[in-house]
């Protein structure tokens, strides 16, 4: 009797250990699975639309080219993401950049952020940002800059980044971005800049060149 009572609780305990384990990696796997239809979503979006479709109006996906049911759900996964989605940038004064180590909330206006399944990092400009984004590619959910001229919280991969201008941020040469291409191309002239790229077009040779 004695024996038998604690091998109960033994088994118990683990069983219920084993339970949680698979319970945690059955919702790792729906997260990375819907992770992974938001990107194919993305991506439907923009090829099987048309340019005028209102990503707002999930109503109107007819003004879509025909999709079977499994595309349909991917589009509704990333369309729904982005309609539910107030993009902001929150920063406490315990933020710090895992890049260079500096307290973020005193350059507010540089910020950038990644979010990840389960976590996000905050960044005090483009440049640490990027440095960080090449050494973590994988489960990312949104990465969030700030545009230069509104202040508005924008789609990082939707953005145009000058490189090479006069104009300086917490940590010297940054990339700043822009929600236009307009108004990335006034500024890159009025401050000397050197280029203008989209996200896909940023690589890591010309984030480090920045340091020098």
């Amino acid at each position: 009797m004695n024996i038998i009572l604690p091998l109960m609780v033994i088994l118990t305990t683990t069983f219920l250990n084993l339970h949680a384990k698979n319970i945690e990696e059955k919702t790792t796997l729906t997260d990375k699975k819907k992770l992974k239809m938001y990107y194919i979503g993305e991506k439907i979006f923009y090829k099987a639309c048309k340019k005028n479709t209102n990503i707002q109006n999930y109503k109107k996906l007819n003004q879509c080219k025909s999709l079977n049911n499994k595309q349909k759900q991917s589009l509704f996964i990333y369309i729904s993401t982005e309609k539910n989605d107030n993009d902001t940038i929150k920063i406490t004064k315990d933020d710090k950049c895992p890049i260079c180590g500096m307290f973020v909330y005193k350059y507010e206006k540089w910020a950038a952020q990644i979010y990840y399944i389960d976590t996000h990092y905050t960044f005090d400009g483009v440049k640490d940002m990027m440095k960080y984004f090449f050494l973590h590619t994988d489960n990312i959910s949104k990465i969030l800059v700030t545009d230069y001229y509104s202040q508005d919280v924008i789609n990082a991969r939707k953005a145009y980044f000058v490189i090479g201008s006069d104009v300086y941020g917490p940590m010297g040469d940054e990339l700043i971005p822009f929600k236009n291409k307009s108004e990335a191309e006034v500024f890159s002239i009025d401050h000397k800049a050197l280029k203008i790229l989209k996200f896909s077009e940023i690589n890591k040779k010309e984030v480090y060149k920045l340091d020098e």
